[in-house]
């Protein structure tokens, strides 16, 4: 009985976390999990090209600045397990 019991956390846990991959795989049709869905990211990258290609163009620095940094933000989100990192925790100041 534990077993079950630790199966249908998981189930219900992996439910609230990504309902429509749960769903998809209780009806045998597999679907990437939401750490593995890259729309947002490419289309973020595809922005970032052409207003790094525009900017380069027209020889106007703010583009290609900013082409430069929504490239970067861009593939910070292909990362699959940003989440799970640490988020920097601060060690409180040492009294001398």
């Amino acid at each position: 009985m534990p077993d079950d019991q630790r199966l249908s956390e998981i189930a219900s846990r992996l439910h609230r976390e990504d309902p429509h991959f749960a769903g998809a795989l209780a009806d045998g049709r597999p679907r990437r999990p939401r750490e593995y869905r890259y729309r947002r990211a490419w289309l973020l990258l595809a922005a970032a090209l052409c207003a790094l290609a525009t900017g380069l163009v027209l020889a106007h620095g703010l583009l290609i600045a900013a082409g430069l940094v929504f490239a970067g933000v861009a593939g910070e989100l292909f990362d699959p397990h940003r989440y799970e990192r640490g988020r920097g925790t601060r060690c409180p100041p040492s009294e001398t």
